[in-house]
């Protein structure tokens, strides 16, 4: 049985990032992209990520170009995401998030979501401590409105 713990991305830096690194934190994985008119979440994100980060909880970006609002590259997204947003939460290399060449980890957050089809820039998925998906948030849900989802799920030990 396949749990979140067992996909692996790749840093922007190149690093590979194993889920299973994140086992009993809290995680926020939000597809996102910097050219998109919901980018200013990302100050929501960083600002969430800042406050809880001590207590367990990861946010982790994963731009995409699925919508065509990315920069054109990654370097260049990295770039714009730290000088506009001052973001320090992990990104990784852009993905697909919907069709054939949908990444596996969107595949299988959509799958245990319940939902289907990304349908925009910024969806959000809460995962808890178990590794299970909590909730789904719109891209429209700004972070900063499911803080009190976030701190519930912190303090699920």
């Amino acid at each position: 049985m396949t749990t979140i713990y067992d996909f692996k991305e790749t840093e922007m830096s190149g690093e590979e990032i194993a889920l299973e690194t994140y086992r009993g934190q809290v995680l926020l994985i939000v597809n996102t992209a910097s050219n998109c008119g919901l980018a200013p979440q990302f100050k929501g994100l960083e600002a969430l990520y800042q406050k809880y980060q001590s207590e367990g909880l990861v946010v982790l970006g994963l731009p995409s170009n699925q919508f065509h609002q990315e920069k054109a590259d990654d370097e260049t997204t990295h770039d714009y995401c730290q000088r506009h947003y001052g973001v320090t939460f992990p990104m990784t290399k852009r993905v697909m998030v919907n069709g054939d060449e949908a990444d596996p980890l969107f595949s299988y957050l959509k799958q245990e979501a319940g939902h289907g089809r990304i349908k925009w820039n910024f969806t959000k998925f809460l995962i808890g401590r178990d590794g299970q998906v909590l909730e789904r948030f719109a891209p429209t849900t700004r972070p900063l409105t499911f803080e009190t989802a976030i701190r519930d799920a912190l303090a699920d030990r």
